[in-house]
């Protein structure tokens, strides 16, 4: 088996294609970039028809063989083939075309499409095949140099037909080559996004071990320590006051673990979090926005699309006549709890909502199983909390 090191194409070109430069004959798609190649070498073969015809036969029978094994070249197990036998693919063709030379004559015009293995290796091997095969076609040139020369009469044609072939030739292959490229880059780019969301994920997940490790444990510790003093202080306000602290040292250690378990992995599509903070990125001024457990994971995301839906559509409803002073979505128990609240801007006397202003809002919050209940204090301000149960996605 041929080393990985052996195969490997440089740059843009190994990334463009996918594989190594070891098995160009073996990829997908390969029909469709062998064939400017094969058009424009059956009609330099076909050329020998033209006037005034082969001056040696021989040759031109040596290039139709030539040639034909170049294309048998393909069907062959690269894969088990040392890497440097590729290049006596391009050297056949090479000397395919110095055969066809030699039988139409050094001024017949075949000569252009000594290009043609120059630009296979340019676009599909390793640049040392390509100088190996530089080195060949200059061989061609000085073996052609030393021939008698015969002008013949007619050559325009030819020349017309081939350089026209040729240049079609390398306009596909070289944008044929650019599309593949620009493929690589967008996907490139998507698995660079992938990495960075695997690098964050990582990092989370590290800050949340080191909390637990090396905070929570110590909060815990120092509570234990005051409830005891608690327990051994005859001072009824002293007692007070630790047991107060030791209430606040519980809800810090509650938000650290909620935060802890909300640091849960969201390899596809976004959170409910980050819905509704950009629910709120336009509004103005913008409203007390809180979050309490782990608040992306806990519903189905079908459900987190409804509850986004109903927020959006209340905000919709009360922002036009009123300030929104406070968003907060909480889970607790079996179900997601989801509040806001409205009311008149400083200085103002606010709105009078009718009885129902929210009917509507009501109604699809029934259809989406969710339970609302909205209040309505001095005619002004308005109340609204959703309560979302866990459940699966019906």
């Amino acid at each position: 088996m041929q080393r990985a090191s052996d195969t490997s194409l440089p740059g843009a070109v190994a990334r463009a294609f996918g594989e190594p430069a070891g098995s160009p004959f073996r990829r997908d798609g390969l029909l469709v970039r062998v064939l400017p190649f094969a058009v424009v070498a059956a009609l330099a073969e076909a050329s020998l028809a033209l006037p005034p015809g082969a001056l040696s036969w021989p040759a031109a029978i040596a290039s139709i063989v030539a040639l034909l094994a170049t294309a048998a070249a393909f069907a062959l197990p690269w894969s088990s083939l040392p890497g440097w036998l590729t290049v006596l693919v391009p050297l056949a063709y090479t000397g395919s075309v110095l055969a066809l030379i030699l039988a139409a004559g050094p001024t017949s015009g075949v000569g252009v499409v000594l290009l043609i293995p120059l630009v296979w290796t340019a676009l599909f091997h390793r640049p040392w095949e390509s100088a190996v095969i530089v080195a060949a076609v200059v061989m061609v040139e000085v073996i052609i140099s030393l021939t008698p020369v015969v002008v013949p009469g007619a050559v325009i044609g030819r020349r017309v037909l081939l350089w026209g072939a040729l240049g079609a030739l390398i306009s596909v292959a070289t944008h044929g080559l650019r599309s593949r490229i620009r493929r690589t880059h967008d996907e490139s780019a998507g698995l660079q996004a992938q990495l960075r969301e695997v690098s964050l994920l990582r990092d989370r997940d590290r800050i949340a071990a080191d909390l637990q490790d090396k905070v929570i444990q110590r909060i815990f510790a120092a509570g234990l320590a005051l409830q005891s003093a608690s327990a051994i202080s005859s001072d009824a306000e002293v007692r007070r006051r630790i047991d107060a602290c030791t209430d606040d040292l519980d809800d810090v250690l509650r938000t650290l673990r909620d935060t802890i378990f909300g640091l849960e992995r969201r390899l596809q599509g976004r959170g409910l979090r980050q819905e509704i903070l950009d629910l709120c990125g336009d509004l103005s001024p913008v409203p007390e926005i809180s979050f309490a457990g782990p608040v992306d994971g806990a519903l189905h995301p079908g459900a987190a699309a409804e509850l986004v839906e109903l927020l959006r559509e209340a905000i919709g409803l009360v922002s036009p006549q009123a300030m929104l002073a406070r968003i907060g979505v909480t889970v607790g128990g079996d179900s997601v709890l989801a509040l806001l609240e409205a009311g008149p801007a400083p200085g103002t006397e606010g709105p009078t909502w009718p009885d129902n202003a929210f009917s509507g809002l009501s109604e699809k919050a029934t259809l989406a199983g969710v339970d609302l209940a909205i209040e309505v204090t001095g005619g002004s301000t308005a109340r609204f909390s959703w309560q979302v149960p866990l459940r699966p996605a019906g």
